[in-house]
């Protein structure tokens, strides 16, 4: 007998550990523990809720012509709608990532293998997901590439897929995807690199963009090198290819197309000059209409603004060319103290068709379009005439107020009819005796509107100025004093309250925003204009008052190849000089305020010109050299008005006209300034007038005949103190009692 095969044994005694039965039967068991355990994870890995980043949009601000102003947010992005999106568009996205979209159940289990193994075993990174992995990526999860990610991925993908419709989860994943020039989602894209809206994409366009998911720095054709040019255009022809492929899009269509090649990169708007002010503006106007800041914060608004391009850069350069080219902010301390404010606004809709803040908003932060902090001065005596008006006041001595009535324009006269004490100080302390209405609107004359608003009543006044569109009623006193607008006001507020006086008395409200929309909500602002809040008789007459003052009187420098009405005003101290006017087209509102760097206000004397800073000169020439370009260089417009009959006038009286010297040290200018609405004269040599017509009214035997108030010869401009660069302005300095 021969001794045993010892090999054989040992092959037998391995068989009863691994024979084919046995292994088999293990591999089902191992499929059994892990089909169990992915179970367990599909049962204890929830679908959760979106990270922060993917719900995160920026706010879109529009021009009124629909172009972008500013973008803001942290992403770029804007989430539409699937049916927004042309529908070759969206079928280039699923031709270029997953064919097999619409039939699969969220996930390819072949490819997510072969990259999770290639991912452990250090291989690189590979694709092979599916559109819905992708997006659950992007929504739901984070960009590391893990294999515990990847686990995650495909059972939420699962989930997903089971819970959404492929059209939710396509919409899903076009708006969460990074396409590159920091544009995230489809809408961002579009705009990044065809400068239109998602809805506009052609079909060669949208299979560009869908070609770019795959490496989008790489594949950006205006910073490729030859080699990523070359791969993009194969990756498109590979996308439409497949397109012809899955009958989305026609042979012959597809061979007519041709590569689109993308605009170059544009910086995203940012929040230097007037747009941080103008945006700043739109959002405060949208929490008054409800929306909260929270809301405002979250994104995805697209706030069409009432903001008129042209309009809104004529604005600019309008100060730059009056103020800022004028100024040395750096090398001059003084100068430095300067800061421009103005709003325009379309007195038929309410639209502010532009706006100027500062110098700009990343420089100083305080608007001062908006700012309610400095006094308007005298741009409130219209008001008072209005009220006046209005309310069919008389004078102490029972006569109806009009254009035409006689007041005494003796600076520093008592007002008569107040249980406060109030002597105002006329600009440069002149005194013009008696005055129509009309000559003391013209020269702005404080002794006079004094007087007219303790005729009218301070409290009717004050309602006056409230239903015009004046803010802040609490910060009113009613006092004579009120007269020269001591209380704060913005541009916004003055163009506001002006405007109403332009539409005949109809109170318009101004507005920045035009609409707003975000995915699930529509904000619509106030109505523009609103009631009748004065008659129209007092509105067109106080019109009617205010182009003397433009044509005849402080505002001569506003004038233009238009019809034009307005008022100046300069403020107490010289801390603030405006100039608010209107055509029957536009109205607007230009101050000047005077800050340290500190935020204090300070005097503007002596900052932009020798002296004051009046009302009648920056301000005005500001606000002419923009209207002039607002309106193309004129308007044949005219103001229809409907006027009372004081509106035909009468010429004032003509007594001699003296300044006195100021009882008490001031640091205003007090030489007499020569009068901008009479042709020149020998000085007087009678003795100046000092009785008060409001107690004793002229007596019609003793004074001369009224005829229309003299205006200059048309050959002959109003005196110019900027000739000299050492007289004051025809202005006043609005100057209550010290």
């Amino acid at each position: 007998m021969g001794r045993p095969d010892k090999s054989k044994a040992k092959k037998r005694g391995l068989r009863r550990f691994f024979s084919w039965r046995k292994l088999l039967g293990t591999f089902f068991v191992c499929c059994l523990l892990a089909m169990g355990a992915l179970y367990i994870v599909y049962v204890m890995v929830p679908v959760p809720t979106a990270n922060a980043e993917a719900t995160m949009q920026s706010n879109i601000y529009k021009y009124s012509n629909g172009k972008i102003l500013a973008r803001t947010g942290k992403i770029n992005r804007e989430i539409v709608g699937l049916e927004k999106i042309p529908v070759k568009v969206q079928k280039a996205f699923v031709a270029a990532e997953n064919k097999t979209f619409y039939k699969d159940n969220g996930v390819d289990i072949k490819g997510t293998t072969r990259a999770a193994w290639s991912t452990v075993t250090g291989k690189g990174k590979q694709g092979g997901s599916t559109i819905t992995q992708q997006y659950v990526k992007n929504f739901y999860l984070s960009q590391d590439q893990t294999a515990t990610r990847k686990l995650k991925e495909m059972v939420i993908a699962i989930k997903v897929d089971q819970q959404m419709s492929k059209s939710d989860i396509l919409a899903g994943y076009m708006n969460t995807s990074y396409y590159g020039r920091s544009a995230y989602g489809i809408q961002a894209a579009a705009r990044a690199y065809y400068g239109v809206d998602a809805t506009k994409l052609t079909t060669a366009q949208g299979a560009y963009l869908a070609s770019l998911l795959q490496a989008p720095n790489q594949y950006d054709w205006t910073s490729a090198n030859a080699t990523g040019r070359k791969l993009v255009e194969e990756r498109w022809n590979y996308v439409l290819d497949n397109m012809v492929g899955e009958g989305w899009l026609p042979a012959d269509e597809r061979a007519a197309l041709k590569f689109p090649v993308p605009q170059k990169p544009k910086p995203a708007p940012g929040m230097e000059g007037q747009t941080g002010y103008i945006v700043e503006a739109a959002n405060q106007e949208l929490m008054r209409e409800g929306v909260s800041e929270e809301d405002i914060k979250a994104g995805g608004w697209t706030i069409t603004l009432n903001i008129d391009e042209k309009r809104q850069k004529d604005l600019v350069k309008a100060v730059d060319r009056q103020l800022e080219d004028k100024l040395d902010r750096k090398g001059d301390k003084k100068q430095a103290t300067v800061q421009a404010g103005a709003t325009s606004v379309d007195p038929k809709t309410g639209a502010v068709v532009a706006m100027y803040g500062g110098v700009g908003a990343t420089e100083h932060w305080m608007s001062n379009a908006t700012r309610r902090d400095y006094q308007p001065a005298s741009t409130f005596k219209p008001i008072v005439l209005a009220s006046a008006l209005d309310n069919h006041a008389v004078t102490q001595d029972g006569r109806d107020i009009g254009l035409g009535t006689i007041y005494d324009g003796t600076s520093k006269r008592e007002v008569v009819g107040s249980d406060i004490e109030f002597h105002p100080e006329n600009e440069d302390d002149e005194s013009y005796g008696p005055v129509t209405v009309q000559k003391a609107t013209n020269s702005s004359i404080n002794s006079v509107y004094a007087q007219m608003i303790v005729d009218v009543g301070t409290d009717k006044a004050k309602r006056t100025a409230l239903a015009l569109g004046m803010k802040d009623g609490a910060d009113f006193g009613e006092t004579p004093a009120m007269s020269l607008g001591t209380m704060g006001a913005s541009t916004l507020d003055m163009a506001g309250v002006y405007a109403t006086l332009d539409n005949h008395g109809k109170k318009v409200n101004p507005t920045l925003v035009k609409g707003a929309t975000h995915r699930d909500r529509t904000v619509s602002t106030a109505k523009a204009n609103g009631a009748q809040v004065i008659s129209r008789e007092a509105a067109d007459t106080v019109t009617q008052a205010m182009t003397g003052v433009v044509q005849n009187g402080s505002g001569f420098r506003a004038a233009g190849e238009y019809e034009a009405a307005g008022k100046t005003g300069t403020s107490e101290n010289n801390r603030s000089a405006w100039f608010v006017g209107y055509t029957p087209e536009l109205v607007t509102a230009v101050g000047l305020f005077g800050e340290d760097a500190k935020g204090n206000q300070v005097t503007l004397t002596d900052t932009i010109n020798p002296g004051r800073a009046n009302g009648g000169r920056t301000p005005a020439l500001i606000w002419g050299d923009y209207t002039s370009g607002a309106l193309d260089g004129g308007s044949d417009a005219s103001f229809d008005l409907e006027t009372d009959s004081s509106a035909t006038l009468l010429p004032d009286p003509t007594p001699t006209r003296t300044t006195e010297a100021p009882e008490e040290p001031t640091d205003e200018p007090t030489t007499s300034s020569p009068d901008p609405t009479a042709p020149p004269t020998t000085p007087a040599t009678t003795p100046p007038v000092t009785r008060d017509p409001v107690t004793t009214p002229p007596s019609p035997t003793t004074e001369p005949p009224v005829t229309d108030e003299p205006s200059p010869p048309p050959s002959i401009e109003p005196p110019d103190p900027d000739n000299t660069g050492t007289g004051p302005d025809p202005d006043t300095t609005d100057r209550p009692q010290r």
